[in-house]
């Protein structure tokens, strides 16, 4: 049984949007998983053969957390049934407490349709009498991640503090080269730079270092105010 499972459109989304928290709950003791709906791919610089190098040392950089690629059509992914019992199939076999799904506005139509498949998924995953292999489950919560290609201010309903956890998210954003490094060109800031702005910016506002954003459509419940950052 997983503690949380983040569920990536590509492989390195998981590493932009919550690359800190995962390593941080790792840390913590926390049984994590990353599962990557596609491979990625194509890309102008990469391969299929390249990306999963990648994401294995990045995965291995984390912390090495359960990781599971689904196999769907990158550029083509739909919340269809089909893909929606795969993805609840998933859910019950790894039955974890908490989800991390991409936010669900975006430019990117494969982000959209991984937030909505995540979503109907959660849902069939509880169903009984359900020829769904496993035992039905529900997890807990969603959380949405930040990993946008819409040029919007993020509406987080909370900040984690990332700030021991920082070099191990840009060490495993180096990893992915082909997509977030050698993209650029030369004396140019690259995508990573850009991320870690927005980390700096949100820690900024909680009195941190290093913050990462996270959204809920659902109240948030608290039973300790001991660890809020004021």
């Amino acid at each position: 049984m997983l503690d949380a499972l983040i569920v990536a459109p590509h492989p390195d989304d998981a590493e932009l949007g919550a690359g800190g928290t995962i390593a941080r709950l790792i840390q913590q003791g926390w049984n994590v998983g990353i599962l990557d709906l596609t491979d990625g791919e194509p890309t102008p610089l990469g391969s299929r053969e390249t990306r999963a190098r990648e994401t294995a040392a990045a995965n291995a950089t984390l912390g090495n957390p359960w990781r599971h690629n689904l196999g769907l059509p990158n550029r083509s992914l739909e919340p269809t049934l089909e893909n929606r019992r795969a993805l609840a199939s998933i859910f019950r076999k790894v039955r974890p407490r908490l989800l991390f799904a991409p936010y669900w506005e975006d430019a990117h139509p494969d982000h959209i349709a991984a937030s909505k498949l995540v979503e109907d998924a959660r849902f069939w995953a509880k169903l009984s009498k359900s020829d769904i292999p496993g035992l039905p489950t529900h997890p807990r919560r969603i959380l949405y991640y930040f990993s946008v290609h819409l040029r919007i201010p993020e509406r987080p309903s909370l900040l984690l503090d990332i700030s021991d956890q920082a070099p191990i998210k840009r060490a495993a954003l180096e990893c992915y080269r082909s997509q977030l490094v050698d993209t650029q060109p030369p004396g140019q800031p690259t995508i990573i730079d850009s991320v870690f702005d927005r980390t700096r910016y949100w820690g900024h506002l909680v009195g941190v270092h290093h913050a990462e954003p996270f959204a809920s459509r659902e109240p948030i419940g608290l039973t300790t105010f001991d660890a809020l950052l004021l």
